[in-house]
C-alpha cells in the first residue's frame, strides 16, 4: 500500500431525496467567498458537486472524523455503509458492487490522495452520500486544512 504525507476528513452521511440532490445550485460555492452564492453553498448540507469542496464547509468538520491513518476512515465508511444498506434489486440482485469491492477501492485510493464518496439508493428509497476527503487536496491545493490532526 502507498502512503502519503497528509491526513483525511469525512464528511456525511447525507440523506435525502433525489430532488433534494438535484438542487445543483446549493452543492457549488460561488466565484468569490463572500458572494450570496458561496453562504447558500456553505450553509447547504448537500453534498458538493466537487468532492474537494467539502473542505470549504469547515462548520461540518469534525475531529472525530479526521483520521491519519486510512484503515481508520475505511472504517467509519463501512459503519455509516452498515447503517444505511443499499437498495436491492426487484430480482434480488445487488444493485451496486459489494462492501468488500468498496472497502478494497478505498483502501488502494486514499492513501494515493484520492477521494472516496459512497453514493446509493438506499431500501427506503432514499439516496446517501458520505465521502472521505484527503488533505492536502490535489484537486483543490488551494483550499486550507479545515482541522489539522493533533
Amino acid at each position: 500500500m502507498l502512503s502519503r504525507e497528509g491526513h483525511w476528513h469525512g464528511y456525511g452521511a447525507w440523506v435525502g431525496s433525489g430532488k433534494e440532490y438535484g438542487r445543483e445550485g446549493l452543492r457549488r460555492p460561488g466565484r468569490h467567498p463572500g458572494d450570496e452564492q458561496t453562504r447558500a453553498f456553505l450553509a447547504s448540507p448537500l453534498p458538493p458537486m466537487m468532492v474537494g469542496h467539502w473542505l470549504l464547509r469547515r462548520d461540518q468538520t469534525a475531529a472525530e472524523r479526521t483520521w491519519t491513518r486510512a484503515v481508520d476512515a475505511v472504517s467509519w465508511l463501512k459503519g455509516i455503509y452498515r447503517e444505511n444498506l443499499p437498495l436491492d434489486r426487484e430480482d434480488g440482485r445487488t444493485a451496486y458492487c459489494g462492501l468488500h469491492v468498496k472497502t478494497a477501492y478505498a483502501l488502494d485510493a486514499l492513501p494515493r490522495g484520492v477521494d472516496v464518496t459512497w453514493a446509493y439508493w438506499m431500501t427506503s428509497g432514499s439516496l446517501t452520500s458520505y465521502s472521505v476527503v484527503a488533505c492536502p487536496n490535489r484537486p483543490h491545493p488551494d483550499i486550507a486544512c479545515p482541522l489539522p490532526p493533533d
